[in-house]
């Protein structure tokens, strides 16, 4: 109750406005943080998390879980990601889901607040493996808003889903615009598979 209170506290003090679609909080979800142009980006995503009451998790590198910040990493919601075993963190993910952990895990799809080619593809997989919704968060320095928008089931048809990922972020730039990726991943271009074969159908 304290942190949400001083997540409403600082919208109503803050230069920018809060706009947010309800995601849902009685299972676990993803919800991507993008554009991610620049740290501000995570604080801007807990204040808009805790205000609509929702339990954050979030990825962060195993060094960052040492010494005396560590406490307060784990405080926040971190989960330490060994990054020469990245298969872990989905196996980490499913043991949560099975316990039956609800939570948001935050994911910052583009990997780097410099502009890219690419968003990386592990909420994808993570989603499709545990089949949490993916809830779109946003930073949108051109309008000064930020917030939660629709929540959406992937389907396994990747470029499918990403065209709508695209059009929902079509028009935010994030806190700097000049770092903006646009989303995209490498694994559009593949064949989805066959629902009841599980081979790969023609990509048309």
């Amino acid at each position: 109750m304290i942190r949400r209170a001083l997540a409403r506290a600082y919208w109503a003090v803050s230069r920018w406005t809060l706009r947010t679609e309800q995601p849902p909080t009685d299972r676990p979800g993803i919800l991507i943080g993008a554009p991610h142009t620049s740290n501000w980006d995570f604080v801007l995503m807990l204040a808009i998390s805790t205000s609509v009451g929702v339990r954050v998790r979030w990825l962060g590198k195993h060094t960052l879980f040492k010494g005396v910040m560590g406490p307060f990493a784990r405080a926040l919601g971190g989960i330490p990601v060994d990054r020469t075993d990245p298969s872990g963190v989905v196996d980490d993910i499913v043991s949560r889901v099975r316990r039956g952990e609800v939570f948001s895990l935050v994911i910052t799809p583009e990997g780097t607040r410099s502009k890219g080619e690419y968003w990386k593809s592990g909420f994808y997989r993570i989603a499709r493996e545990t089949g949490m919704p993916v809830t779109l968060g946003y930073v949108d320095r051109t309008t000064m808003t930020a917030g939660l928008g629709p929540t959406l089931e992937l389907t396994g048809h990747v470029r499918a889903d990403m065209d709508l990922v695209r059009a929902f972020y079509a028009d935010k730039a994030g806190f700097d615009p000049s770092r903006r990726t646009e989303p995209r991943l490498r694994e559009e271009d593949r064949p989805a598979p066959d629902a009841a074969t599980g081979e790969a159908a023609p990509t048309v």
